[in-house]
């Protein structure tokens, strides 16, 4: 009983840890003051008014809703075809391909957004609306793969079979049995598509322009230049977007692994 109240408090500590940094812009949201304070001076709604009515904050989030759903759409389809090659296909260095396809999972951020930065330069693709859904995609991309991948591994195979042998083509047998059951993977693969591009931040640094910057390259700036409290409010509009689209995907998530009757 003692080990398990034991590993409980410290549960809880892990869980505060990671949790009350992030609740403590909440508050600083809600400041009368022209800085950064903790603990807040007063309660005002300031900021989150200036974001609404300042056109370059709602540029920036505008520019991050079209990445995002771009990214999303792209993303998903991609990771898709990807996922149903992986799972129907057997050859040699099917398991390189594999991690070959989850790669920028691994690699660290600030190395692949100089290696696009490069590679964009000399494409043209820097600051362009193609070049953020590309970049976003690749970091994107894995998150779908391994959500279709693990709906695909609790598909029957003979519903396919039985499908072909009424005399269904690959096709039609693809979106009337494979993709509805499938579905709940495909949807959580494509919210976290979505989330990832949402919240990027070191890749959209490197490719940005200054006629095109996201949400978080503009959040950036104003800590590192401007110092504008208005990023505290813009912090907390982002981090319930990202918690309700996750949570979205975690419902899809469950459902996915809820038996079939």
């Amino acid at each position: 009983m003692t080990t398990k109240r034991l590993l409980g408090a410290f549960a809880v500590l892990i869980v505060l840890w990671l949790i009350v940094p992030t609740l403590v812009i909440v508050p600083m949201s809600f400041n009368t003051a022209t800085s950064f304070n903790f603990p807040p001076k007063g309660f005002s709604t300031q900021w989150y008014e200036n974001f609404f009515t300042d056109p370059l904050w709602l540029k920036a989030l505008f520019s991050s809703l079209q990445v995002a759903v771009l990214t999303m759409l792209v993303a998903t389809a991609v990771g898709v075809l990807a996922a149903l090659g992986l799972s129907k296909l057997r050859f040699r260095g099917k398991g390189l391909l594999e991690g070959y396809f989850l790669l920028p999972l691994i690699v660290p951020g600030i190395v692949l957004a100089v290696g696009l930065y490069s590679l964009f330069l000399r494409m043209d693709l820097l600051g362009t609306l193609p070049g953020f859904v590309l970049a976003h995609t690749i970091v994107s991309m894995p998150l779908v793969i391994t959500n279709v991948m693990a709906s695909l591994q609790g598909l029957d195979p003979r519903l396919e079979q039985a499908s072909a042998t009424l005399g269904a083509g690959k096709v039609r047998t693809f979106f009337s049995i494979t993709l509805p059951l499938i579905a709940p993977g495909v949807t959580a693969g494509a919210l976290f598509a979505f989330v990832t591009s949402f919240d990027e931040v070191i890749l959209s640094l490197f490719i940005q322009s200054p006629t095109l910057q996201t949400l978080p390259v503009k959040i950036f700036n104003s800590v590192t230049q401007t110092n504008d409290p208005t990023v505290a409010a813009v912090a907390v509009i982002t981090m319930l977007t990202s918690v309700v689209v996750m949570l979205i995907a975690q419902f899809a998530t469950r459902k996915r692994k809820r038996p079939v009757a």
